[in-house]
């Protein structure tokens, strides 16, 4: 091996300043798409931080390959253009359904935005990458919290509630619901030598969901309730 030659190539491709800006481009990438995975991963999400970073820095390194490698101007577009079929495998295989609930949309979606901002990064769009960026963020942050605030957002909450039979507890939470049109979905049951315990979730805003739990604690049928938190189903 010529490594003479090796190093005579690595020199003047430094030299012709196409290595400093790609790799610029890569970090950038993986920055910005890190910082979109934090925010997936602070708040539990199977596409987390890893998993955002690789999407985003290799979407920018395809746009950066497709511009070196192609014959011609015309391939360039037609490489990079298949990043998008690629992510929407990805996305698509983060999408579950299942007990009648569809989860994962929103991490999908994210992960298509995040796939769009490393190739601007890779095509040297710095700042529509970085606004791009901030926008998810902003989004990803408040938005859900002003749906809840503004009781928008139909939330689905799980409960836990003890009685002397299975029959006398549904009978009780279905009277509580009636008036809110509402029914109990994922119904669990167990028991123990004391008490019956049935597990169940409601869909509801904010408010009503505030108002159930209030009203099943008062229940004079139930022996205690207790909210175990929301179901996630973005």
């Amino acid at each position: 091996m010529n490594w003479q030659h090796f190093v005579n190539l690595m020199h003047g491709e430094m030299a012709s300043g196409i290595v400093s800006s790609s790799l610029t481009r890569l970090l950038l990438a993986a920055i910005l798409g890190g910082l979109i995975g934090l925010e997936r991963e602070l708040k539990h999400r199977a596409a987390g931080l890893r998993t955002n970073i690789f999407i985003c820095f290799g979407a920018a390194l395809f746009t950066v390959l497709s511009r070196g490698l192609a014959a011609e101007p015309s391939d360039y577009t037609r490489i990079a253009a298949q990043i998008i079929p690629g992510i929407g495998f990805i996305g698509a295989g983060s999408i579950l359904h299942t007990r009648g609930l569809t989860t994962g949309l929103t991490s999908a979606a994210t992960l298509f935005v995040v796939a769009s901002v490393g190739m601007a990064a890779g095509g040297g769009l710095y700042v529509t990458a970085m606004f791009a960026t901030g926008l998810v963020l902003l989004t990803l942050f408040f938005l859900g919290h002003i749906e809840e605030t503004f009781n928008v957002k139909i939330l689905l909450s799980s409960y836990e509630v003890t009685g002397s039979s299975v029959e006398e507890i549904t009978n009780e939470v279905n009277r509580i619901l009636e008036p809110h049109h509402r029914l109990m979905q994922n119904v669990a049951t167990g028991s123990t030598s004391q008490h019956v315990r049935v597990q169940f979730d409601v869909e509801g805003c904010r408010r009503e969901q505030q108002e159930l739990l209030g009203q099943l604690k008062a229940s004079t049928v139930l022996g205690g309730a207790i909210s175990l938190g929301r179901v996630e189903r973005e």
